[in-house]
């Protein structure tokens, strides 16, 4: 059960915590192949949709595990392979992740998401914590945050108890003070529990709960989440 009266700041996970992520991965992916498609012809050619460019960046992230932590790096090397393996200048790859980043940020929030940031704000010093490589500031979040801590930048990711510790420093406080606030049981749930803190499951898509030990809170929304702390 949740200890309200012990939460000192909130963490929050980003992708399908604030926004759906796989819509916006699958346009910047679209956006990506047709910035190729006149830029790197043979490229565009060589892997003819969004889905073999996926392919090569899957490829990547298992020849290369020291990546997994860096989502921007996993995926400019990506690029960078498919580029020289087209015969296509490998040094178009910067550009052409610019495109995909700049697509990558342009998500669709969930209509709690921002009433729900406006809320938490006021009340509790919050800090994001990502695996991925969306940056907050860049998604006009930055009023709302006090910190962010992303795995490419500490090199670490979840569900290491380490980044969560990061989290808490980063606010000040300790990790048992901090409510953690996520949509991956494992990821999200499961790691901060095992890193001291208190968890929260968002889960939009009303899922079982598959583990243990189950989240202190369990909602379906983030306006769930004021209803309880308000």
């Amino acid at each position: 059960m949740l200890k309200i009266e012990r939460i000192k700041a909130i963490s929050l996970d980003l992708d399908d915590t604030l926004w759906p992520i796989w819509p916006t991965i699958e346009r910047a992916e679209r956006v990506l192949h047709d910035w190729l498609a006149v830029n790197a012809p043979a490229t565009a050619s060589r892997y003819a949709s969004p889905q073999a460019l996926r392919e090569v960046r899957e490829a990547v992230g298992r020849q290369r595990p020291e990546l997994a932590h860096d989502m921007t790096a996993l995926r400019r090397e990506s690029i960078r392979i498919a580029l020289s393996s087209a015969g296509d200048d490998p040094g178009l790859a910067g550009a052409a992740f610019d495109v995909f980043i700049a697509e990558r940020h342009n998500v669709s929030f969930y209509p709690d998401a921002l009433p729900a940031l406006e809320f938490l704000a006021a009340r509790y010093p919050l800090v994001s914590l990502s695996n991925g490589n969306a940056e907050p500031a860049r998604l006009g979040l930055g009023p709302f945050f006090v910190a962010s801590v992303a795995a490419r930048e500490v090199g670490i990711s979840k569900p290491d108890p380490r980044i969560f510790h990061v989290a808490a420093q980063a606010v000040g406080v300790q990790p048992e003070e901090v409510l953690h606030v996520g949509d991956d049981a494992l990821l999200d749930v499961i790691a901060a529990c095992a890193a001291g803190m208190q968890a929260a499951w968002v889960n939009r898509g009303d899922a079982r709960w598959p583990h243990e030990p189950t989240p202190h809170l369990e909602l379906a929304d983030l306006s769930e989440l004021v209803a309880a702390l308000g």
